[in-house]
């Protein structure tokens, strides 16, 4: 098979399409072959040296997927040939075919287009973890989702509105801030010219927000943290403005606040497939109605992973990026 592999680390990592074996499912595993892989800043993570993958796990990038399933290892129950599905990968999701267990796999969604599914795996496991199991989000709570326009962001907003809360979420510039609008956040603020706790207490009536789910990590601690309601629950998903910051805990302890830090990829196979059974019972059914959709930026072959990294990277892309094998 094909895949997209890395040579070197740092900046100096490159991308290429390298011929490897096809892999062969284990017990209570599934090879599927792969119509989409979705790009994730983890991936550039990983190419960069800081996020290697798991004991295991394939070497090279890729943690979703859509496609068809081709073979099924001893012991498989949910799936057989032909089955049309998604996948949460622990990596080697930029390839022809992956090899995932089954407890890791979802159908596809009534009324998604197979390889536009690609777009949701990662990105609705990890909001619908971080925004009701972590976040312990409820309808009528105001959350705010910092980075709305991104692959996860797209997700967490329609994901939030669907269910009751009232969303607020930034963006970078006024037409990026009218689409997240579009998928259902109430107040989107323009980061670039606004103050982003300002408008949070403006919006809420001064209230604040009851949950934050943040990609900024170490550069958005102090604001997010003056952003919190009372009881208000910090949620940090990503290091976008660095691994560090300071945390001032007077505030905190003020606003009786929490910060929570998660990651999806590492935790055992008994907590992702947890997640993913919850994805199916209570996410799913939003997707197939039409209130939480794939939000896709562009389609690009594995021979443009270069291409498709820079996009992710620069903050242009609206929603996922996906490479096409």
């Amino acid at each position: 098979m094909r895949a997209v592999t890395i040579s070197g680390s740092g900046p100096s990592g490159k991308l290429s399409v390298s011929s490897l074996n096809d892999p062969n499912p284990g017990p209570n595993e599934i090879i599927i072959e792969v119509a989409a892989a979705g790009v994730n800043r983890a991936d550039l993570l990983q190419r960069a040296g800081y996020y290697p993958a798991p004991a295991g796990a394939p070497d090279w990038p890729g943690l979703e997927i859509s496609g068809s399933v081709v073979r099924v290892g001893r012991g498989v129950s949910r799936w057989r040939p032909g089955d049309e599905v998604v996948a949460l990968l622990e990596g080697g999701g930029y390839a022809e075919q992956v090899c995932v267990r089954e407890t890791q796999v979802l159908p596809v969604p009534r009324g998604i287009d197979l390889v536009d599914a690609a777009a949701l795996p990662e990105a609705v496991c990890t909001a619908w973890d971080n925004l009701v199991t972590v976040g312990r989000l409820q309808a009528g709570e105001w959350v705010l989702v910092q980075g709305g326009s991104g692959g996860i962001g797209t997700i967490a907003v329609q994901l939030a509105a669907a269910l009751g809360a009232r969303v607020l979420t930034t963006a970078g510039g006024p037409e990026r801030a009218a689409r997240c609008r579009d998928l259902g956040a109430e107040v989107a603020i323009d980061h670039r010219s606004a103050d982003v706790v300002a408008a949070v207490r403006a919006a809420s009536g001064g209230h604040g927000a009851d949950v934050v789910l943040d990609v900024l990590g170490g550069g958005g601690l102090a604001d997010n943290v003056r952003a919190l309601a009372r009881g208000g629950r910090l949620v940090v998903i990503g290091l976008q403005q660095g691994r560090r910051g300071e945390l001032d805990l007077g505030a905190l302890l003020a606003q009786r606040g929490t910060v929570a830090g998660t990651t999806l990829r590492s935790r055992p196979a008994e907590e992702k497939a947890r997640v993913v059974a919850d994805v199916l019972e209570h996410v799913w059914p939003l997707v197939e109605q039409g209130r939480v959709k794939p939000v896709v930026h562009a389609r690009l072959p594995f021979e443009e992973a270069e291409i498709a990294h820079l996009l992710v990277e620069s903050g242009e892309a609206f929603g996922k990026v996906l490479l096409i094998p």
